[in-house]
Order: structure tokens, then C-alpha cells, then sequence
């Protein structure tokens, strides 16, 4: 079984496939985490260096070896589902769950460190930032909805949200 969490920059993928799959007992997986190990670089230098196309580039070669893991919980990068033919592959290789947070929910779960690393959000203040974020996501949420399962995170507690995904995945221990 192979879950690909799916998501806007900043809603958990990560800290939520993290303990996700520890309940589950598989793998974790993080693909910006695959490319930053490929590359030997930060995902912020990459792309200033290197550009945006080459980044996606080296993430669908990490989206192609995480589908190589038998049983693992896949946290992918916010942009990952929406490039190229990428949410096909995620159909092909196994189930997609989408985390769903509204602009506002994840501008305040960001820390500095958050917004720093994220190349798309440095220079922002915090209005211009809320700004980008809505308009992002709306042209992203078309892409986002055609995951498998989605989770409203409004007003629910990371375990709460691990719960309806495990529930999802017939594993509600």
C-alpha cells in the first residue's frame, strides 16, 4: 500500500505522513527530502540556481523512486500533483489523500523557518502572503480534488485528521 499525501505548501503532509506511518507500520517517504538527497542542496537553492523546471524536474524523479517503496506513507511537494502528469502517476502507483486547509490555516501554522525555506513565499510580507496563498491554492485546488480521499483539516487536531485517514485506509486502530 503506497498513500501519497497531497496538499498546499505548509498543511502537514509531512508532520502528519510522519505519524501516520509510524501507526501504520511502513515507511515514511518526503520528496522534497529525496530531491534535496539527490541534489545535495536545499530546495530554495535549487531552484534559485538551477530554476523551477529543473526542480520539478528532479522531484518527478523522486515521485518515480518513491513509487518504488512496497508500503509507505509518500508526503509529496505542494506543487508536485500539480505538474505535468505527475497526479497520474500518483493514480497508477497507489492512493491519494488530500490535505485540505484553507490559506489562513496554514499561514498560521508557519513558522519563520517555513516561510523561509519556501522559495515561493520569501520576500512576502504577511498581507502579500495571505494574498498569494489564496490566489495559489485556487489554481491549485482543481488539481488537489482529484485525490482519492480528502480531509478537511478545518477546526481538527493532526489526530484527529490521522484518524479519518486511517479509518479511509481500513487501519482505525
Amino acid at each position: 500500500m503506497r498513500l501519497f499525501l497531497v496538499g498546499y505548501m505548509g498543511c502537514g503532509k509531512s508532520s502528519i505522513g510522519r505519524r501516520l506511518a509510524r501507526r501504520l507500520g511502513v515507511e515514511f517517504v518526503d520528496t522534497d527530502a529525496l530531491v534535496e538527497r539527490a541534489e545535495q542542496a536545499e530546495i530554495a537553492d535549487i531552484v534559485r540556481y538551477e530554476g523551477e523546471q529543473y526542480f520539478r524536474e528532479c522531484e518527478r524523479r523522486a515521485l518515480e523512486s518513491a513509487c518504488g517503496v512496497e508500503d509507505a506513507v509518500i508526503s509529496t511537494g505542494g506543487g508536485l500533483p500539480v505538474w505535468r502528469d505527475n497526479f497520474d502517476v500518483l493514480h497508477r502507483c497507489g492512493k491519494s489523500i488530500y490535505i485540505r486547509r484553507t490559506p489562513e490555516q496554514i499561514f498560521s501554522r508557519l513558522t519563520p523557518y517555513g516561510r523561509h525555506k519556501r522559495p515561493r513565499f520569501r520576500g512576502l510580507n504577511d498581507e502579500e502572503l495571505l494574498e498569494f496563498m489564496r490566489r495559489d491554492m485556487r489554481e491549485r485546488e482543481p488539481k488537489y480534488a482529484q485525490a482519492d480521499f480528502t480531509v478537511d483539516c478545518a477546526g481538527r487536531s493532526d489526530d484527529e485528521v490521522i484518524a479519518e485517514i486511517l479509518g479511509y485506509v481500513g487501519k482505525d486502530r
